[in-house]
């Protein structure tokens, strides 16, 4: 069965919609025809509405005014939706631009998506691929436009929009919209994000927490000020591509191999990936010049270069800052991190938002910095509250996930925050089951891809079936509508990363503090491993 008759499949089990299935003209001209109408019907307070869209099933929809550096300016639209723009002013220096897509198979659920990086980016896929679901769907562009922090200079009404005031203000005004438009309100409201996406929702479930019934928040940015600053000292630590400390791109390949040399058979099995990357304490040494005959060989100063990559990050009076990189990450974040050249995230958010300073130079970068951009933690971006009582007494849910070869947010800060949680409401694992579930998805990279069953249903573009044990966003729904959690996620690879070649295995990814282990058998059977 293709994607898009299982995306059908799953709205027409679970309609209440003004609009059902079409069966004639007659219902599609109303639902062409209230699109139309609606822009006059909107009263939303401090906003100015751009225009409404009928978008036919099939469309690929031009984004003229989208941002050259968000990415292409076109989406494929899979259902009939009646796409809303508008303008929403935070302040008089300030405002989010946002759309809302409205779909004709509309289930009574409500959802929002989150941003990346950060930038100002609304992300028409995520909204295209829930639209097809039958959410009520709405992002922003998190008050700014483009994937750079520049607004943020001398400007903090943006960066208040930026931390929370973006997203809340979305869904606020993104609810009354789908209220106007479909006559009644919404049943459910969901979330779904990743990267800066994953600390948005966890933002909601912190401060707004009567916001969503269930959220999907993936690889969250949380420990956002510190993760600013671990994500700066590669550069610092490393260098640049002349100095004697830098370990040159072509050298990662040779360490990666090192690595899974020593960690991979820690899961009972050697198949190219690190299932708990916890385990894991790498020793560069045997690549060290002299200890071995490799082309490769490492340096002292590059050795202690790799050390300080995979350790963790302390600050003033040994604090700690921000974990290690988790090894089985390097391959890709040779590409990212490991460059010679300053991260341009951790450039944005020092120069533009923590000290207001153009020439700040990112070499320069220290314990006292990290230490001043977590005490000015701009609105509390920093998104670390571990009482999520609030979500557990209104029944609300969360689903959390982390690739464990992320190479752009360590997958070690993800369980550090569950553990904050557990200890800060005084629950053990088995009592946040109830409404609070973290997920380690291994083999997979930031928010999707990589070498193993990294295919979720996390986005537009990793969905191998709406089955709740292989789809994040179905599995909440569920969870929220029926009382039914998730033990575990089965991830799919398919050969050659290409879903018409078909499925090369799938692996059922493990519900924390649990871990996947080989027990014997085929190995790319899911009933080969076990969560102990």
């Amino acid at each position: 069965m293709k994607i898009r008759d299982l995306l059908w499949l799953f709205v027409a089990n679970t309609t209440c919609a003004t609009y059902p299935a079409y069966g004639g003209n007659d219902t599609l001209e109303e639902f062409k025809s209230d699109c139309a109408a609606i822009v006059p019907k909107l009263h939303i307070e401090n906003a100015t509405v751009y225009f409404s869209q009928f978008v036919a099933a099939g469309t690929n929809l031009s984004l003229p005014d989208r941002n050259v550096t968000c990415g292409v300016p076109y989406q494929v639209i899979s259902t009939d939706t009646c796409r809303v723009a508008l303008y929403v002013a935070t302040s008089n220096r300030s405002g989010i631009n946002m759309e809302a897509f409205l779909p004709a198979n509309w289930t009574g659920r409500f959802l929002s998506t989150g941003n990346g990086g950060v930038g100002g980016c609304i992300g028409y896929d995520d909204m295209a691929y829930t639209a097809s679901l039958g959410f009520a769907t709405v992002c922003t562009n998190n008050g700014h436009n483009g994937s750079s922090g520049g607004a943020f200079y001398n400007n903090p009404e943006v960066v208040e929009d930026f931390a929370y005031r973006a997203m809340h203000t979305g869904v606020v005004v993104g609810k009354e919209i789908s209220n106007t438009f479909y006559g009644e309100p919404h049943k459910k409201s969901y979330y779904l994000g990743c990267s800066t996406g994953g600390r948005q929702g966890f933002k909601e479930a912190q401060d707004f927490p009567e916001d969503f019934d269930g959220i999907v928040a993936g690889a969250p940015a949380f420990a956002f000020n510190n993760l600013s600053s671990w994500s700066g000292h590669f550069y610092k630590d490393g260098g640049n591509a002349t100095a004697p400390t830098f370990v040159p791109t072509d050298y990662w390949p040779v360490i990666h191999q090192d690595i899974l040399d020593q960690c991979d058979a820690l899961d009972g099995y050697v198949d190219g990936i690190i299932e708990d990357p916890l385990l894991c304490n790498y020793d560069p040494s045997g690549l060290a010049c002299g200890a071995n005959g490799t082309a490769h060989c490492l340096t002292r100063p590059q050795i202690e270069t790799v050390h300080k990559y995979f350790s963790p990050l302390y600050g003033l009076n040994g604090s700690l800052v921000y974990p290690r990189m988790q090894p089985g990450s390097e391959i890709q974040a040779a590409y990212i991190y490991y460059t010679g050249q300053p991260f341009p995230y951790t450039m944005d958010w020092y120069r533009y938002a923590i000290y207001n300073d153009l020439t700040w130079n990112p070499l320069t970068l220290n314990a006292t910095d990290y230490a001043n951009a977590a005490n000015k933690n701009p609105f509390n971006i920093e998104t670390w509250k571990g009482d999520l009582s609030a979500v557990k007494e209104r029944g609300a849910k969360i689903l959390h996930y982390h690739g464990q070869m992320d190479a752009i947010i360590s997958s070690d800060n993800s369980p550090r925050y569950y553990e904050h949680v557990s200890k800060t409401m005084g629950l053990a694992p088995e009592q946040l089951d109830e409404f609070y579930r973290f997920f380690r998805i291994s083999g997979t990279s930031h928010c999707a891809g990589g070498d193993g069953a990294s295919v979720i249903g996390q986005n537009i573009n990793s969905v191998e079936s709406l089955d709740p044990n292989q789809n994040v966003l179905t599995a909440v729904v569920k969870w929220v509508e029926e009382g039914i959690a998730p033990e575990s996620i089965i991830g799919t690879k398919w050969v050659n990363d290409t879903q018409s070649l078909g499925v090369d295995y799938q692996r059922a990814h493990c519900k924390w503090p649990k871990r996947n282990t080989f027990v014997g058998g085929n190995a790319k059977e899911i009933g080969a491993w076990k969560c102990v």
